[in-house]
């Protein structure tokens, strides 16, 4: 029985233990509901971090922030939708529709016959891909006190930072809930979210960046922490997935500027907008381009123009790339999406220690019993935990079996051929006779004595996946 198929039964027992209690029922009616809906991933950080920005990179639209009418923010629910539609969530839980309008290119909603007080969230359906398989909670600043609250309401969380402070060391670790923090950081990513600040807005700011991602990355103060750090370039990757013909034209004339003309003027914001330039470029195209880029991306994008990048598709694709998007797209996948029952298993496993230890009831003894043994042999959990340490380098192995042990554990897919590297077209005997042999080889390296005790628990657990992969093949055939 797969760890989801465990949690379901026990939400299942659950409500059946306290179909007397409508407190309880109704609470975990509302988890059963959300077991079948796609992830969720709450975009959290402090206030100023980008998270408005990085949700409108990610879908590829200007939809976020959305602001009550007094200029504060309620979170925010981006689910995929169509058509395009916004509700609005009272804190007496009560759901109203409200109008919906696209302004500027930019999603509108007007609120302004709601008081603020009563606005509990607001709930947005759109059109889009990058919805299709999580819905995103954009979300106001999160203090330390609030990450507790976030980490239930959504299945993960993308915490974002411009520079690492001990407020957002205190709000990764509010994220993780014993007894499940033992199952290590499963449920966040870090995200440096100005990379190209940390790189004091030099050309090579974004590599100097991702530097820095990786030193945080086997940091013993917040590897524990989270899955996995990335820097990003907010405001480069939103405005690169939503780049406008005239802004490329634009872009194309100052490459098009002699470099000696033209790298005084892209020395700060104040010459590049200012009235003596040396293109043909107006101030007001000039200022939109800094709205939009900042001074570094535009310098960015001028020198991808100069250097092959010559039109709108191929400057997108690299500014993205560069941006660090990709890489955190890549992750989100890795570490959410294709983990998505591990995660509302985990969700659900708090809602139930909640419902257990706020209704306490004679005959839940039995069902506490149960989430015991969920956790003691929830291997999905010690899954994630492996991969992330192998992925950071808090644990290595020799030879290049880090690598084979990540792909085994389904850093490339969950799927069966993902897992073992193999063509989609590979027959269920090829599959079976090579997950055999796999589990074979990892055996000898669970028992290496040249290992240490760490290398052979991680060989340990990779058995364990390619164990689970041999019983689901035979389990098919049969």
């Amino acid at each position: 029985m797969t760890l989801d198929e465990a949690v379901w039964g026990a939400l299942n027992e659950a409500a059946a233990l306290y179909r007397g209690n409508p407190r309880a029922t109704n609470w975990l009616g509302h988890q059963l509901e959300r077991f079948a809906e796609p992830v969720r991933i709450a975009v959290a950080g402090q206030q100023k971090s980008g998270k408005s920005t990085l949700v409108n990179a990610i879908v590829g639209e200007q939809i976020a922030p959305i602001e009550l009418s007094d200029g504060t923010q309620v979170p925010t629910w981006y689910r995929d939708g169509a058509p395009p539609r916004a509700s609005l969530v009272t804190r007496n839980g009560a759901a109203q529709d409200v109008p919906v309008d696209r302004v500027d290119r930019r999603l509108r909603i007007d609120l302004r016959s709601w008081p603020p007080p009563q606005v509990e969230r607001i709930s947005v359906d759109w059109p889009s891909r990058a919805l299709r398989g999580a819905t995103l909670i954009d979300t106001p600043a999160c203090p330390p006190s609030a990450a507790e609250r976030l980490a239930r309401e959504a299945d993960a969380v993308l915490y974002l930072t411009r520079h690492l402070h001990g407020t957002d060391t205190q709000s990764l670790e509010s994220l993780q809930h014993p007894p499940l923090a033992s199952a290590g950081p499963v449920n966040a990513i870090l995200v440096l979210s100005h990379a190209d600040e940390l790189g004091a807005s030099r050309i090579d700011a974004l590599s100097a960046a991702k530097r820095v991602a990786r030193r945080y990355r086997a940091d013993v103060q917040v590897s524990p922490l989270c899955q996995n750090v990335v820097a990003v370039a907010g405001l480069l990757a939103h405005t690169a997935r939503t780049l406008r013909e005239h802004e490329f034209g634009a872009l194309s004339a100052l490459a098009g500027t002699p470099r000696a003309a033209l790298d005084g003027a892209l020395l700060s914001a104040d010459r590049f907008a200012g009235t003596d330039f040396p293109a043909a470029v107006s101030q007001e195209i000039r200022q939109e381009l800094l709205n939009r880029f900042g001074v570094f991306g535009v310098r960015l994008a001028v020198t991808l123009i100069r250097t092959g990048c010559h039109n709108q598709a191929a400057l997108t694709a690299e500014l993205v790339q560069r941006s660090g998007l990709a890489e955190l797209r890549e992750s989100i996948g890795q570490c959410f999406t294709e983990r998505r029952e591990v995660l509302k298993a985990r969700s659900a496993l708090l809602a139930l220690e909640d419902v257990l230890r706020m209704e306490p009831h004679p005959g839940a003894a039995r069902l506490t019993a149960h989430l015991e043994r969920v956790l003691a042999s929830a291997h999905e959990f010690r899954e994630l935990r492996l991969t992330a340490a192998l992925q950071c380098g808090r644990t290595t192995l020799p030879d290049g079996l880090d690598l084979e042990a990540q792909r085994l554990l389904g850093a490339a897919g969950t799927g069966v051929h993902a897992r073992l590297g193999v063509a989609e077209a590979a027959t269920g005997s090829e599959l079976r006779q090579l997950a055999v042999d796999v589990v074979d080889r990892w055996r000898v390296q669970a028992e290496n004595p040249l290992f240490t005790a760490r290398q052979r628990q991680a060989a340990a657990t990779v058995v364990r996946s390619c164990e689970g992969m041999v019983a689901r093949l035979v389990a098919e055939r049969g």
